[in-house]
């Protein structure tokens, strides 16, 4: 008899879990489509990586790397976004020189908007 009770509840509190936990992962994956433009930074490009991440289950995320040479040191930018339907992936080349919109997270330059000089 309290097996016939507790067994649906447990059932239904990992689900609620398991909801509450895929919402917030969601949330922050669309989170990478809007960083704060807090600060500049411009340059030349000297070397461009992009590579795909599982960010959570069904989830992915496009990470493309840059390294700038701003006159003064070089820096490491990143440019993550989420892939959905449609997704074209930014394009960088090297050599180019850029002014990249965004703020600084976790070591890294985080891009939000990027603007390509004509040469």
């Amino acid at each position: 008899m309290i097996t016939a009770i507790l067994v649906p509840l447990v059932i239904l509190y990992f689900y609620l879990v398991t909801q509450k936990e895929m919402q917030k992962n969601d949330r922050k994956w669309r989170d990478f489509r809007e960083i704060p433009e807090e600060a500049v930074v411009s340059g030349k490009i000297i070397e461009v990586r992009n590579h795909k991440e599982r960010f959570y289950y069904h989830r992915y995320i496009h990470i493309t790397t840059l390294k700038i040479d701003t006159g003064s040191k070089e820096l490491n930018v990143r440019k993550i976004t989420p892939i959905t339907k449609g997704f074209v992936p930014p394009e960088f080349k090297q050599g180019s020189k850029v002014h990249l919109y965004g703020n600084w997270k976790d070591g890294f330059f985080s891009v939000n908007r990027a603007l390509v000089q004509n040469e």
